[in-house]
């Protein structure tokens, strides 16, 4: 794949930023670099870039701070970088809106290759079809919208994906090996606990709307859209 996308590299590092330019440019992105949090919201204020690669840990303001703000008003992809091996940063990271992560050391070429994965899998998923219509929640492929009860979802682009493959599924059990090959492809880097954190998160967000436990928990297996199709 070759985009001409806008990426946005935010990072303290100068080595870091000058390396991931070379090789997301090489990979045929436009790239924008900053090294602080509050350069980060400006520049994709005036950007609009398709993704945003955030340092974890900036001064001043962090990255998890950078994409709560973000998360107000942008569904852009964020990839965050973290030199925290600490598992509970990288799931605070994919619960506050963040598409993946990468821990430092990394290999630039991986960078590059989940870019393109990531906004590839955004494609993949808006195939032309009608929308999904179930009692409580309508999931929507075309404008990549979903309601329950009537209320808009604020959901990030992968908790959209992950809805998206349960609903084109209701009733029956996905295991979260199905759930990775249905929203992240052949591309997955990482563990099935991801899957588990996406999925808390979209359940957490229609249960807060309706009060319906929409998506179960199928013991040993993995889980299961079960509204009612209209």
């Amino acid at each position: 794949m070759r985009e001409t996308a806008t990426i946005l590299v935010v990072d303290d590092e100068a080595s870091i930023r000058t390396i991931a330019r070379a090789y997301l440019e090489q990979a045929g992105f436009t790239v924008v670099c900053v090294d602080n949090g509050l350069a980060a919201l400006q520049a994709a204020r005036d950007y609009t870039p398709a993704m945003i690669i955030l340092d974890l840990n900036l001064p001043g303001m962090d990255g998890m701070e950078v994409a709560a703000r973000l998360r107000e008003h942008s569904d852009v992809f964020i990839l965050m970088l973290t030199a925290r091996s600490d598992e509970a940063d990288r799931v605070a990271g994919l619960r506050i809106g963040a598409d993946d992560y990468l821990t430092k050391p990394f290999s630039p070429r991986e960078l590059a290759a989940r870019v393109e994965a990531i906004l590839r899998r955004r494609r993949g998923v808006v195939a032309p079809t009608n929308e999904l219509r179930f009692k409580h929640v309508v999931v929507d492929p075309d404008s990549r919208e979903a309601r329950a009860g009537g209320q808009l979802l604020d959901l990030s682009p992968t908790e959209f994906d992950v809805l998206l493959a349960l609903a084109r599924h209701p009733g029956r059990a996905l295991s979260r090996e199905q759930l990775i090959d249905l929203v992240w492809g052949t591309d997955f880097f990482g563990t099935d606990r991801v899957v588990d954190v996406y999925v808390g998160q979209v359940r957490r967000k229609i249960e807060a709307v309706t009060g319906q436990t929409i998506i179960g928990t199928v013991r040993g297996i993995g889980y299961r859209f079960s509204d009612e199709r209209l």
